[in-house]
């Protein structure tokens, strides 16, 4: 027998507001879910649903207003700025619908960057990084900018960013979002390889039905709280 496994994320009863222009809005109105180390979770939801908030908090971006929220087994209101910050660049990778890479840095420059905060040598980032591209395929890319590299490609060196610190978690919002259908597949595919052979828990926040199929389990947001979820873990 095991012992206990400390779940990828807790939430409960979390309730996340805002001020707007002097107006109380409640992004998030008592949230609780679990999701464990390896599991593939996509977060769907309309506009205003609240799932971009979830997503923020979930990826150490912001904290919520009330509630209780466990990453890795640490409660995040009792972090400091510092810890959060460190919690974030260990535990979680980020994958973003507008790639956000830097237009004039190569790709495993750009696959190196959260190696940099964590004092890593430029030996070793420069290792780590190629290493990460030929996970996603990209290992004859290492040199090319963004500018040189197709959509599809800028999206692989994003998800290589996001892997190059070994994190438990990879959090995607709207990866296929900037993609043509095929080559949105082939991210997709990507996403699940990784989930199945590395074992790296994948949440994706998608507005896209045949995209959160992909996923083993599906949270639908709306109104700011979950009303549907399909594979609640044990």
């Amino acid at each position: 027998m095991g012992g206990v496994v400390t779940p990828a994320f807790e939430a409960l009863d979390v309730v996340r507001t805002y001020q707007m222009e002097g107006v109380e809005v409640r992004a998030l109105r008592g949230v609780s879910l679990r999701i464990d180390q390896g599991e593939f979770v996509a977060i769907l939801g309309p506009s205003g649903s609240g799932k971009s908030t979830l997503m923020h908090l979930l990826g150490c971006l912001d904290r919520p207003t009330t509630g209780t929220l466990n990453i890795g087994g640490r409660d995040v209101a009792k972090l400091t700025d510092g810890e959060l910050a460190e919690l974030r660049n260990t535990t979680i990778g980020f994958v973003f619908q507008s790639f956000h890479l830097l237009a004039r840095t190569s790709a495993r420059e750009n696959v190196g960057l959260p190696l940099v905060y964590r004092g890593t040598s430029r030996t070793e980032r420069r290792r780590r990084a190629a290493a990460a591209l030929e996970t996603v395929g990209l290992g004859h890319r290492l040199d090319h900018r963004p500018s040189q590299l197709s959509g599809g490609e800028q999206q692989r060196v994003a998800i290589a960013r996001a892997l190059v610190g070994d994190p438990q978690v990879v959090l995607a919002d709207e990866p296929t979002g900037n993609l043509d259908t095929k080559t949105g597949h082939e991210v997709m595919d990507l996403l699940t390889r990784l989930n199945e052979e590395q074992g790296v828990a994948v949440v994706l926040v998608t507005h896209e039905p045949d995209v959160a199929e992909r996923a083993r389990r599906q949270i639908h947001i709306r109104d700011g709280l979950v009303e549907t979820d399909t594979g609640v873990p044990e």
